[in-house]
């Protein structure tokens, strides 16, 4: 592969690969080169280069190309949607939603082009001041695997269209879709250099990517453990940071909520993607006096889900993208039962037989009476696993809902406004749902507290993350 850097075609990449292969079947799907050290100066070198051309154009120049961009990704929607299950493993639907949300977040941003302007202030016997709203400069983004078309957006929706230039670091198991997307940005007129993609691992090309001088932000949506590497990294430079870096979000359900909603956002909340979304419901708090109800239509909708490739339409979830998640959550599974911390109503294995021997599957699991030290309510678990704890206030469901070093996401189910206010009040969380969960607008905010992470991605706010602020003063 080539790379066009001031009018001279150089070698991007060398000649070792990596496989990327369908989690549902096992197969080969591709092959992509693994980035090196120099691969990585030679992009960070041609967004550079690109910036001072891109900057200068206008804000309107900029929307009309993502705009462009994002009626070309509506018309090729279905085949990027088999591209995104194949190397993803979401069901098609799913995969057709996430398609057609990187487009509504580059459209969203088309709308705020002219948004990013400064302002003016009269200061009284000493002239004028007013700002300028600048780019940065050579941005970075690196993001995951489990959602990589919509964060991919999220990044370089704000980023482009406040003209930075970036360089996108895709999840080594899931750079197609990525790539697919980026050569359409092309298509749609995107200058050589503004977008540049090294795909490769973390600890190569990430880490020398967010060490380069020349690089001036940082985007990163992943683990917590690794945000705190970029965020280490980036200090020593004086980079700016954005880091989304997962939660355990509670969902709490009172005892006048209707529990039929309830019951359907818990499962879709839980088991969308497998589990593997920052803000799925990880954590689930029932008062006590609905509890056996609740469990029972749980139990009910899990029993339905059909669980298989997602290349197949009827399915309503399909595998664990990787072995090493499939891995974890049979390890937590096998730790509950040897450690008697909950109880399993339903699932906790792996499907036996036929299509599922080829893939990362494993059965949609509810565990109920989990005890409060268990492993299942401390850490972030990342797949289709839904702990179920009774509590006999809101009180109690808050304090055991904060219990926690997270603090991305969380709901409450109530139809009683007061429960409500508190509930918002009170639980630890950047975001907030009632009766309803998982559901991220690009019209607004989204971003965690504590070890959920720094900054926001998302609405006008996600804007200032990618934007300079210079002051003038004027005396008259």
């Amino acid at each position: 592969m080539k790379m066009q850097i001031d009018g001279k075609f150089v070698e991007a990449f060398n000649k070792e690969f990596f496989d990327i292969i369908n989690p549902a079947t096992g197969e080969l799907i591709d092959r992509v080169p693994k980035g090196t050290e120099d691969d990585v100066a030679i992009a960070v070198e041609a967004a550079s280069l690109a910036f001072n051309g891109w900057a200068s154009t206008s804000p309107q120049q900029r929307a009309g190309i993502l705009y462009r961009a994002a009626g070309i990704v509506r018309q090729r929607k279905d085949e990027l949607a088999v591209l995104l299950t194949q190397e993803q493993g979401k069901p098609l639907a799913e995969a057709r939603n996430e398609i057609e949300g990187f487009a509504n977040v580059l459209e969203y941003y088309c709308g705020l082009a002219s948004s990013f302007h400064g302002d003016f202030v009269l200061i009284p016997q000493n002239g004028y001041a007013f700002t300028v709203k600048k780019p940065l400069g050579v941005c970075a983004a690196i993001i995951p695997w489990n959602m990589p078309a919509l964060i991919m957006a999220w990044k370089i929706g704000p980023a482009l269209i406040s003209g930075n230039t970036l360089f996108l670091k895709p999840a080594s198991n899931t750079p197609l879709t990525n790539l697919a997307l980026a050569s359409i940005l092309s298509e749609a007129g995107l200058p050589p250099g503004v977008l540049n993609i090294v795909t490769g691992p973390g600890e190569v090309v990430g880490e020398n990517l967010v060490k380069s001088l020349k690089v001036k932000k940082i985007s990163f949506t992943g683990e917590a453990r690794t945000g705190k590497r970029v965020a280490e990294l980036a200090a020593s430079g004086m980079k700016r940071v954005t880091l989304e870096l997962g939660g355990s979000d509670p969902m709490l359900v009172c005892d006048d909520a209707n529990l039929e909603d309830a019951v359907t956002g818990a499962l879709r909340g839980r088991f969308y993607n497998c589990g593997q979304t920052c803000t799925a419901v990880k954590r689930l708090f029932v008062f006590e006096s609905v509890a056996e109800e609740f469990i029972k239509k749980l139990e009910t909708g899990i029993w339905n889900l059909k669980v298989g490739n997602g290349m197949h339409e009827n399915v309503d979830m399909g595998p664990l993208n990787n072995s090493r998640q499939w891995e974890y959550i049979k390890e937590l599974v096998t730790d509950v039962e040897e450690k008697d911390e909950g109880r399993i109503v339903t699932g906790g294995k792996v499907p036996e037989g036929g299509a599922y021997s080829r893939g990362y599957f494993f059965e949609p699991t509810l565990v109920v009476d989990v005890p409060k030290d268990s492993r299942l309510l401390k850490e972030e678990v990342f797949g289709p696993v839904l702990p179920v704890v009774r509590v006999k206030n809101l009180d109690e469901a808050i304090e055991a809902a904060n219990n926690t070093c997270y603090g991305l996401g969380a709901s409450i189910w109530t139809k009683n406004i007061d429960r409500a206010r508190i509930g918002c009040e009170q639980l630890n969380a950047g975001i907030i749902w009632l009766n309803q969960h998982l559901k991220v607008a690009p019209e607004a905010p989204f971003g965690g507290t504590r070890e959920s992470g720094i900054g926001k991605e998302n609405g006008p706010d996600a804007l200032s993350e990618y934007l300079g602020l210079k002051t003038v003063m004027l005396k008259t």
